[in-house]
């Protein structure tokens, strides 16, 4: 009796998760919940969070950090996104601001917004979940004291007969206030669970110029290239507030990032511009972070998608 107890009190914590398929490539992704979601906290949206994913015996994403706990700011995996905050500075401390994909929260104090502490949610909205064997759509709806509201639809689907996911988006203003903001996507790629060194590639259309932590040291442009010098160490961290485009080149939305090792890349595009390019790697991750700007007027709505092709090529890079 002890024994089916502790089993269902275990059995009940398991997060909630749904695995898709189109033949080529499968998925597992975890669900929201406000009780036993894998991700609970208040920086990154809560759908489209993907546990796993695999193409021609390559993997792509998984758990990128060393230590879990689902209110802990980054515990995440996969391409997730973050909206900035709404109404966060005209809040007084008790009072409510809005993130979407997550609710409204509380503000603690006078101090400014942070995306690394954890604010109280009062109100996660209504989710909705529709699960099918090729996608998994979530629904949020807020309608909210302070004017905002929203219907935030996000499909997470594999295309038919491709090796391509879409994040498909629909933000739907129902509240009285315009909603403005920006959305970034941090992407957190783990290709074939291979630590971050000189056999990763992030590569883009356009020459590329970066500044900040780590760029000289850890990391350097080459034309159209981010190149890694030595393998990153546990800590390490190489940092870019806004990559920079040369030659009068605009920022293009179009980004690969590459294992030469094992021969397995990903692209990533969107039909929206891209506002700024930010880029983080650490020692298991690299990732360049598209941000987008966020319009939407009361009884308008916003549309657009991120677009993930999935390749194989013959490895490339040869350890010194």
């Amino acid at each position: 009796m002890v024994f089916g107890l502790s089993w269902l009190l275990i059995n009940s914590e398991v997060p909630p998760q749904h695995k898709i398929s189109n033949k080529l490539i499968s998925a597992n992704l975890y669900l929201p919940d406000t009780a036993t979601g894998y991700y609970r906290a208040t920086r990154f949206d809560w759908a489209g969070l993907i546990k796993s994913l695999e193409y021609k015996g390559h993997s792509f994403f998984g758990q990128w950090f060393e230590n879990y706990s689902p209110k802990t700011h980054d515990a995440v995996i996969g391409p997730v996104e973050s909206f900035g905050p709404l109404g966060f500075e005209e809040a007084k401390p008790g009072g409510r601001f809005i993130m979407i994909g997550i609710g409204a929260l509380r503000r603690p104090s006078p101090g400014a917004y942070s995306p690394y502490s954890l604010y109280d949610i009062i109100d996660p909205g209504k989710w909705t979940v529709k699960t099918k064997k090729d996608r998994v759509e979530f629904v949020q709806e807020l309608r909210d004291s302070t004017g905002y509201g929203y219907i935030y639809t996000k499909t997470v689907l594999l295309a038919k007969g491709k090796p391509k996911l879409t994040l498909h988006h629909n933000l739907k203003n129902t509240g009285t206030r315009a909603i403005e903001t920006e959305v970034f996507n941090h992407n957190f790629p783990v290709i074939d669970n291979q630590l971050t060194g000189p056999e990763m590639r992030v590569i883009f259309p356009f020459n590329v110029k970066a500044e900040g932590r780590g760029w000289g040291t850890l990391a350097k442009t080459d034309g159209k290239e981010i190149v890694f010098l030595k393998a990153i160490e546990k800590r390490d961290q190489v940092y870019s507030a806004g990559l920079q485009a040369l030659d009068n080149a605009s920022l293009a939305y179009d980004i690969k990032v590459q294992n030469q090792k094992t021969g397995a890349g990903m692209r990533i595009t969107s039909d929206q511009p891209l506002s700024k390019l930010v880029f983080w790697a650490c020692t298991t991750t690299v990732c360049p972070e598209p941000y987008i700007k966020v319009k939407v007027a009361p009884g308008a709505e916003m549309k657009w998608d991120i677009n993930y092709e999935f390749y194989t090529f013959s490895p490339v890079y040869t350890a010194p």
